[in-house]
């Protein structure tokens, strides 16, 4: 029986398994199977209506922080993972790709972009989570919460910026991914401290948009690949 498996294994499914190890390595496919892991419990629970009790001490243990100072700068983080902020980015990255000559980059990257759109705007019809309604809110949301779009699209769009930057400039790459990371994880803290979010939600938002970005920079990596035999 082992050797039935064994054999099945070897034939059948390690061929297709192995390009995709070699391109993310053995602990990104693990990191993206306890993210996956994490995601589907997180959507039971959501789809039960269940209601997660740190959820609420968390946001209300960070407004008692608030502060005018704050508001301003919190406000101004979160308007980085705004829509109109976001389209602009976008396309001066588009550009510079496009016009470096960077084509399968930039296939990679509109191919990113509009994934990260089309999950965000499915995900919250598909759970309609409203959000949470603790205090009078700086800032007005009319969309569902689950998952956070700017925990989503931070991360796929900074986190695909930073690859691309990081890959034509190795040396810096610690500095970029490291400064992408504070990056993404301050617009997640915005939309908490502003509580215009769960704490899941942006759990949620990071956790598809991470799986999201390694697609994608798997599919481009492999490409590449092809195009360079």
């Amino acid at each position: 029986m082992l050797r039935k498996i064994s054999t099945f294994w070897l034939r059948h499914i390690h061929p297709h398994l192995a390009p995709l190890i070699a391109t993310i390595g053995t602990v990104g496919l693990i990191s993206c199977l306890l993210i996956l892991f994490v995601l589907a419990k997180l959507a039971e629970e959501v789809l039960e209506r269940e209601a997660f009790a740190f959820d609420t001490n968390f946001l209300l243990w960070l407004h008692q922080f608030a502060n005018p100072t704050l508001d301003n700068l919190m406000l101004f983080i979160t308007h980085l993972g705004n829509p109109n902020i976001v389209v602009i980015v976008a396309g001066v990255t588009l550009l510079l790709l496009w016009w470096r000559r960077y084509r399968e980059e930039a296939k990679a990257f509109v191919l990113a972009c509009l994934g990260a759109f089309i999950l965000n705007t499915g995900l919250k019809l598909f759970f309609s989570k409203p959000r949470p309604e603790l205090w009078h809110r700086l800032i007005s949301e009319k969309s569902f919460s689950f998952p956070s779009g700017h925990a989503l699209g931070s991360m796929v769009l900074y986190g695909f910026i930073a690859y691309l930057l990081a890959i034509h400039y190795p040396k810096l790459s610690r500095v970029i991914y490291s400064f992408a990371a504070i990056f993404i994880a301050a617009i997640g803290i915005s939309r908490l401290y502003l509580g215009v979010h769960w704490p899941t939600d942006i759990i949620a938002g990071y956790g598809v948009g991470f799986l999201w970005l390694m697609i994608c920079i798997t599919m481009l990596k492999l490409q590449i690949l092809r195009l360079s035999q």
